[in-house]
């Protein structure tokens, strides 16, 4: 049985497990038959959540994907969400949060994925070179026309979050109802400062990569060379089992395995269960690549963790820590180079 929640200040009841689709398409299962097969399973086993982005797949690849999957009756019964921001095309204003582009991401993602509404459109990152007045006034237009129906965000930091809040509410603009945010027992950063702005202003909260892109799994071991995908191609330094940090995270990830058997519960469990505990978080977003991979997930919402064992947790990786920077996914815009030495 899936448990649910309401998303923010909405009213929506989404599943606390949400589908991630990232893992669909060219970067991952490029089965689309099975692909659709993994999405039924995971609406017949009571998720109502779907999370996707226009740059998966490839520059819309799975959105398409999804959209075949969603099509017909299925569609009314899913919170369907995605995202824009990532560069489209070789044309330079093929990406960002600029109205002109915004509007042009939002009609494209409407048609791969064969619907007359998006719930929830998110920003896939912020900005700089952007008003977020500039973003907020073509969404609320695209709300009021009812392409959207909700708006949100993804991996912004707690400072853009408050600010475009108040932008909001200055310009008489909608506000943005959730963040999507990376959080996992290896990466606790929003812990600090994400969270409790999302809690002050009444966000629901997504977290991504709640498995550590498969650290949390026990797909990777010290010593042990990660194998060959488009992940390790991506972001390489992130799945170095050989460097300090990757021999860090292996020892911890030995000993919550430890933990969970001790529990009676899967490392899988453990971890999402983890993420699930904080008052702040809405859901957490699985991205399966195999069905195997979402049976192993689904029925770790529902059942809460000891205080004694979220000690240990504690006690392995600090509240507000991150083992490796690499996984976090983003460099706040406070640390680029623009902004620190004004290059």
């Amino acid at each position: 049985m899936q448990e649910y929640a309401t998303l923010g200040t909405t009213g929506v009841q989404v599943s606390r497990l949400c589908l991630g689709t990232m893992m669909f398409g060219a970067n991952g299962n490029t089965d689309v038959a099975d692909c659709t097969r993994i999405i039924h399973a995971a609406l017949d086993a009571g998720i109502n959540f779907v999370d996707t982005a226009d740059v998966y797949g490839h520059r819309g690849g799975t959105e398409e994907i999804v959209g075949s999957a969603l099509a017909g009756a299925r569609r009314n019964h899913v919170v369907l969400a995605t995202k824009g921001h990532f560069p489209m095309g070789e044309e330079r204003n093929m990406r960002g949060n600029s109205r002109r582009w915004l509007r042009q991401a939002v009609e494209g993602s409407l048609r791969r994925l064969r619907t007359d509404r998006i719930d929830l459109y998110q920003l896939h990152r912020p900005d700089p070179h952007c008003d977020i007045d500039e973003s907020l006034a073509v969404l609320s237009d695209l709300v009021r026309e009812g392409k959207l129906l909700m708006i949100g965000t993804s991996t912004f930091p707690a400072a853009e979050l408050v600010e475009a809040q108040w932008t909001a509410e200055r310009r008489a603009r909608e506000r943005f109802v959730t963040e999507q945010s990376p959080y996992s027992i290896l990466v606790r950063s929003i812990e600090a400062d994400v969270l409790p702005a999302a809690r002050r202003h009444r966000l629901g909260v997504l977290v991504w990569s709640p498995l550590a892109g498969g650290w949390l799994a026990g797909k990777y071991r010290a010593g042990e060379a990660a194998a060959p995908s488009w992940r390790t191609r991506f972001n390489p330094s992130r799945f170095d089992t050989a460097s300090p940090a990757g021999r860090r995270k292996a020892q911890i990830v030995e000993r919550l395995s430890v933990l969970a058997a001790q529990a009676g519960i899967s490392l899988v469990h453990l971890a999402l269960r983890f993420v699930l505990e904080h008052p702040a978080v809405t859901a957490a977003i699985v991205g399966p690549r195999t069905l195997e991979q979402l049976h192993s997930q689904l029925g770790a919402a529902g059942a809460r963790l000891p205080t004694d064992l979220l000690d240990e947790i504690d006690r392995l990786v600090a509240p507000g820590e991150v083992v490796n920077p690499a996984d976090f996914g983003a460099l706040p815009p406070g640390l680029s180079l623009h902004h620190r030495r004004q290059a």
